[in-house]
């Protein structure tokens, strides 16, 4: 079976300007090629606001109709999330076509790319709560189908239908309450995992997705981690060690990548798998530094961070790909962030460099639980002198 054709749409609007949005659509034709599409062709409208039917205007759906029509096209990609309504209207207006958002094309590339139970838990999960806003879909458009003229469900179709529907939605409900079960599991162990590690130096790797998150951590670990140059390679968090110097080893967390406009549901669903950040000391925001939007990849990772770590674990941006940028952009970063650090973890420069970093970190950190055990011990002395 040769890959399917789709057609991408990206909207402009007055918070996004066009050369923003053309960006946005870059990473949504790498999101459709790392899923198995081949782009026919891109468009892009300006609007002042969204059409609440079809989230674009009626022109531009026709426009799409026609090229699908000329492309022999299966797959029409929208770069914003669909409601159900303008889901079933689209599919309306492009007959034999199917219709997917932003969140439905990341869900199958999740699918796609879940390698452990803990993985497809995850995708299962955010799957479901995506699908439930949609589950009226099927249900509106038989009872229409077979309503009389005035859109009231014909005879026969006035209970059935409504009470399918109250049941897809109970039983997918339940779904999600297993599922999340499973996950609160796996990350109570996970913390508990963590507190048996405590008298070791653990570093989180965190950044959008593809910035070498994985790259790094061979090149620190030689972990043989995943590595593919795509976006979402790796859904699954990894945890190796690492040797610094004579007496100090750490442990290096490699954890999921990141990406604008994703649904706050998704962070939750694979906070599980993020929560190994959580419970770092020290985390590494690894930034692609040849991507021409870092700086918008920097405040996405930002944001998502400040839900799962707290303001008092040491952070520290590492610029990769440094193989891959010019001296004006290196000269740029150095300006702009000058306690980051610059490396290209494919071609090993900057790496002494990242480690007196991670040595400095870790010395901090080895004072600290030092000092905090020596006051722990004058408490306890003090407590059993005053019980006498």
């Amino acid at each position: 079976m040769g890959k399917e054709k789709a057609i991408l749409i990206g909207v402009s609007t007055p918070k996004v300007p066009p050369p923003q949005a053309q960006e946005h659509l870059q990473e949504l034709q790498r999101l459709a090629e790392t899923a198995g599409a081949e782009v026919a062709e891109i468009f892009l409208q300006r609007v002042h606001a969204f059409n609440p039917a079809t989230l674009v205007g009626e022109g531009k759906v026709e426009e799409v109709r026609l090229a699908a029509e000329r492309h022999e096209a299966d797959i029409v990609v929208f770069d914003e999330d669909l409601s159900g309504s303008q889901v079933r209207n689209l599919e309306h207006r492009l007959p034999g076509i199917k219709v997917l958002d932003r969140t439905g094309l990341i869900l199958d590339i999740f699918a796609k790319h879940a390698r452990t139970a803990e993985s497809r838990l995850m995708v299962e999960t955010a799957q479901m709560q995506y699908l439930m806003p949609r589950l009226t879909r099927a249900w509106v458009h038989l009872s229409r189908q077979v309503g009389t003229g005035g859109g009231t469900p014909g005879i026969g179709m006035r209970g059935p239908g409504e009470t399918q529907l109250e049941t897809d939605r109970r039983l997918v409900r339940k779904r999600i309450q297993e599922l999340k079960a499973k996950l609160k599991k796996i990350e109570r162990d996970r913390t508990s995992q963590a507190k048996h590690r405590e008298n070791i130096f653990h570093v989180g790797i965190v950044g959008y997705t593809n910035a070498g998150k994985s790259t790094l951590t061979n090149r620190f670990a030689k972990a043989g981690v995943y590595v593919e140059n795509k976006l979402f390679a790796t859904l699954d968090s990894t945890t190796r060690k690492m040797h610094l110097d004579e007496g100090q080893d750490i442990i290096l967390s490699d954890t999921v990548g990141f990406i604008r406009k994703l649904p706050h549901h998704l962070v939750e669903t694979f906070k599980s798998t993020l929560g190994v950040a959580a419970n770092a000391d020290c985390i590494l925001e690894i930034i692609d530094a040849s991507a021409s939007d870092y700086k918008e990849h920097i405040e996405v990772t930002r944001k998502i961070l400040d839900e799962l770590v707290s303001e008092s674990v040491p952070r520290f941006c590492v610029f990769n790909k440094t193989d891959a940028t010019s001296p004006e952009r290196n000269e740029e970063i150095a300006l702009n962030y000058p306690d980051a650090i610059q490396i290209s973890a494919l071609e090993n420069t900057g790496m002494e460099e990242l480690k007196k970093r991670l040595k400095k970190e870790l010395n901090i950190w080895s004072a600290y639980r030092t000092q905090k055990e020596i006051e722990e011990k004058k408490a306890a002395i003090a407590w059993e002198g005053t019980s006498v």
